[in-house]
């Protein structure tokens, strides 16, 4: 039998892990479960009050033990900061890599340097700090990450270029260091949600009120899905019946098409 992904890295101790995009969504909701689950937790955003408002909540509700590490992941020197924290504490057993945004629009009208902060937060910070903490779980034997990425990468994504060429390299790179930790007793995992109710929508500008109601998740159902499957093993974890189902025709659609329906759609959200 497969060892549980949720065990302590040492007899007896704690289990901890460090969520980055800790704040709301996604990540409030792996915050949430994971001290459901008894883990300590070392929560990271860029804005300190909500986070010390999520780690009060979850301290008296779940008698954890909660760090909050306010940091722009954008900022080399804040993303330092979080490498640093990785690669020193031996003691943490699971990262979420969740933080990220999107940019809505076409590429020659976004601002570059809003385009560029995309990638440093949904590339560069997730790189450096998977490289952060696999040296010391690799050491140890052991250790959990889980790579946020998004059903935009999964297809080219007209109108969304960079989020989902961001989204696709998520995809790819996780997938390709599985294969380099296996039997290495580190586990990986890239979760791809559709939809979901979360700030994200309106911080890219989307327009949400076209998008039928049926496709929308919950972000503890993400989570849920997540979780379910890291407890399978499995590699990807697309969560919900309709996202798998656009997964399995976007792989199956000749990809001249995909192009062409994903753009048609997005025009309908917000361009």
């Amino acid at each position: 039998m497969a060892e549980s992904p949720f065990a302590s890295s040492s007899p007896g101790a704690r289990r901890r892990a460090l969520v980055t995009g800790a704040s709301a969504g996604i990540g409030e909701a792996f915050s949430e479960r994971l001290a459901r689950e008894q883990y300590d937790l070392i929560l990271v955003a860029r804005t300190r009050d909500r986070l010390e408002a999520l780690a009060k909540r979850l301290v008296e509700s779940r008698g954890i033990g909660v760090e909050v590490l306010p940091a722009d992941l954008c900022q080399p020197a804040d993303l330092r900061i979080v490498e640093e924290k990785l690669a020193s504490d031996p003691t943490i057993d699971l990262l979420v890599n969740n933080a990220g945004f999107g940019n809505f629009g076409t590429v020659a009208e976004i601002d570059v340097d809003r385009l560029e902060a995309e990638i440093r937060l949904n590339v560069l910070a997730l790189v450096r700090l998977t490289r952060a903490v696999l040296a010391p779980m690799v050491a140890r034997g052991r250790g959990t990450i889980i790579n946020v990425s998004s059903m935009a990468g999964i297809q080219p994504t007209p109108f969304n270029a960079n989020y989902g060429a961001t989204k696709a390299f998520v995809n790819s790179f996780t997938e390709a260091i599985h294969e380099e930790l296996r039997g290495s007793g580190v586990r990986v995992q890239v979760l791809q949600p559709g939809f979901t109710r979360t700030e994200f929508q309106d911080r890219a500008g989307i327009d949400i009120s076209n998008i039928p109601t049926v496709a929308w998740m919950e972000a503890g159902e993400v989570v849920d899905a997540s979780l379910a499957a890291l407890r399978r093993g499995d590699l990807v974890c697309v969560p919900g019946g309709m996202n798998k189902a656009v997964a399995a025709l976007s792989g199956a659609m000749p990809r001249a098409l995909m192009r062409r329906l994903s753009g048609a759609a997005a025009k309908r959200f917000g361009v």
